[in-house]
């Protein structure tokens, strides 16, 4: 055996959510991208001492137990890995990996709730975020997400489940509109062209829609007419919004150099739990909106039914905890780095009627220095790195009776909650909630209570 050499192998184990493990010649082979019980080919890209690492390059015999793909992009697009895994089958996966992970942070003395499913298995996000490019080097203009497991080529998702079928109608529409013209896209390697990025915002109690075009500064867009090829559009929801943001950044991420509104407004409303959220172009809101109804009622009841508590709601976002949890705490004060997101938790709160929300614009490891006001409840909703490692013995020395952390990585739970730990709380309730089906992500929810000697 060496390096290149093609070989088959039989998925025996299955690390969640996507590392396949076989045997070749009595030595372990590591193996992405594949499920339990299949028998796939794969390259072999490292021999070490006590294991052989491959890269997939087929799939020779489906398991048993596999569905077909509901998607014509299953094979190539980054996606959905889990699709063809039955969803009760994706639900037990994910249930017993977060279970593993909080076993061994806390052994088996807590309370671990059946995980709760998202009401929506596909069709359930809100947003996405397109990208333009090529399909193959030199191949022609291409719209929709990257190739598993490549950086520059993209496939066109022009039947994509997870979203509805106005979000594929705008990116089919958009991609014809820029082929015909013959608009270059933006080369990330070499930083030219025109095109970036399409990011399609959809309400799911709402149906109203903002379709933000992003581009470089290098070139024209006739935006009357992008404008009326969409608005032609016989979509089933109501859009409220077309917007161009120039980017010329490096960096391929979505920002703004400057937003121009080429049609109606820049914000769209979704509702969450009989809430209403003003929605910009750059607001970070759940993409599963009724998986985060689910997420956040699990959330309330762990809070319980008093109302008399002081709730930090620290990494607020937009304010929906907080504004959630309002009608169960007597103030709940929001904490959120990203100032403009401040300023839209403010305007929602006013929108909702709710007047014990208070909202601070900075960063938690400096703003806890200020903050007088002593919690009985904090909840965190960290980034998928975790808490900051400087923040987190602020945010304990608050000695509340209760924290309730919702983590959309559960592997940082590793790092954290031995910290909580060892400072005096226990994990007393935990459950995973389902928000992206057919991916091998979830989130988790986790009450710490103090120990009362």
């Amino acid at each position: 055996m060496k390096k290149g050499d093609l070989v088959h192998i039989k998925i025996l184990e299955y690390v969640f959510p996507n590392i396949g493990i076989g045997k070749l010649e009595n030595l372990r082979v590591i193996i992405k991208n594949v499920l339990p019980d299949q028998l796939v080919e794969g390259r072999i890209s490292k021999i070490r001492k006590n294991r052989i690492e491959a890269n997939l390059v087929s799939v020779l015999e489906k398991a048993s137990y596999e569905t077909e793909p509901v998607c014509d992009h299953s094979e190539r697009c980054g996606g959905c890995l889990l699709q063809t895994m039955p969803y009760e089958m994706q639900l037990a996966y994910k249930e017993k990996y977060v279970k593993g992970i909080l076993n061994q942070v806390s052994g088996e003395s807590f309370e671990f709730q059946p995980i709760i499913p998202s009401p929506e298995p596909f069709g359930y996000r809100n947003k996405m975020e397109f990208s333009f490019g090529d399909a193959y080097y030199d191949g022609p203009l291409s719209l929709g997400l990257h190739e598993r497991g490549k950086f520059y080529e993209i496939v066109t998702v022009n039947t994509c489940k997870l979203v509805d079928s106005d979000f594929t109608l705008i990116l089919k529409t958009a991609l014809t509109y820029f082929q015909e013209k013959g608009t270059a896209f933006y080369h990330k390697g070499r930083h030219e062209g025109l095109l970036r990025h399409l990011v399609v915002r959809k309400g799911k109690q709402t149906g109203e829609i903002l379709i933000n075009l992003v581009t470089s500064s290098q070139g024209e867009l006739i935006a009357d007419e992008f404008t009326s090829a969409l608005l032609n559009l016989s979509v089933t929801g109501i859009i409220r919004g077309i917007l161009h943001t120039i980017n010329d950044s490096k960096s391929d991420t979505v920002q703004s150099d400057e937003t121009r509104i080429l049609y109606g407004t820049e914000h769209m409303t979704e509702k969450l739990m009989d809430l209403s959220f003003d929605i910009s172009p750059y607001s970070f809101f759940q993409t599963n909106t009724l998986g985060a109804e689910k997420l956040y009622e699990t959330v309330r009841q762990y809070v319980g039914k008093t109302k008399d508590k002081i709730i930090f709601d620290l990494y607020t976002g937009t304010g929906t905890i907080a504004q959630i949890l309002s009608s169960v705490a007597k103030k709940v004060i929001g904490v959120e780095i990203v100032e403009e997101a401040v300023i839209k938790a403010k305007e929602n709160a006013t929108i909702n009627s709710i007047t014990n929300c208070e909202f601070i614009a900075g960063d938690v490891l400096k703003v806890m220095d200020d903050l007088e006001e002593k919690p009985d409840i904090i909840i965190l909703d960290p980034p998928r790195s975790g808490i900051h490692p400087k923040a987190i013995n602020k945010i304990i020395n608050f000695k509340p009776d209760t924290f309730i952390y919702i983590s959309c990585n559960p592997k940082t739970l590793l790092v954290d909650l031995p910290i909580f730990m060892e400072a005096g709380y226990d994990v007393k309730k935990a459950v995973a909630v389902d928000m992206f089906p057919m991916t091998g992500h979830t989130e988790v929810v986790c009450l710490l209570e103090k120990k009362f000697n």
